[in-house]
């Protein structure tokens, strides 16, 4: 139910629509635009070394091999770069490159495919290394 201002027929209604439809365009274009990740740690070597620069792009579902950016889950508010090493059914399992150096799916589970931020789509930094990921 719409109540307030942007109720049909009410003077403004037009106005407040459109702003609206501005607002969510906004949001959706906000997610849809690719993040940026700097890797800290060794446990994606040899693929990625610490201060490799990332482009993340939700792109679509994600796949086994697919080197994606994620929440982590001991700490939401951190960021992690892992490889898709199996998707279930509203999860996954990732894994780092480097076993030994790594802390993922081996220690913590599963993960929610909801903390996926996105695919890592390029590496664009430092010079001489960019290019895609693979």
């Amino acid at each position: 139910m719409i109540r307030g201002r942007c109720r049909p027929g009410r003077p403004g209604a037009l106005r407040c629509a459109v702003m609206l439809g501005a607002a969510l365009a906004l949001g959706g274009a906000a997610a849809l635009r690719p993040r940026r990740v700097v890797v800290a740690g060794r446990s994606m070597e040899p693929t990625l070394w610490a201060g490799d620069r990332l482009l993340v792009a939700r792109t679509g579902p994600v796949s086994a091999g697919d080197v994606v950016a994620l929440r982590d889950p001991r700490d939401p508010g951190r960021v992690i770069v892992k490889r898709v090493a199996a998707v279930r059914r509203g999860e996954m399992v990732v894994h780092g490159d480097n076993p030994d150096a790594s802390i993922d799916s081996r220690s913590f589970g599963p993960v929610s495919n909801v903390a996926v931020l996105g695919r890592v789509v390029r590496r664009y930094g430092p010079a001489g290394r960019t290019g895609p990921v693979r």
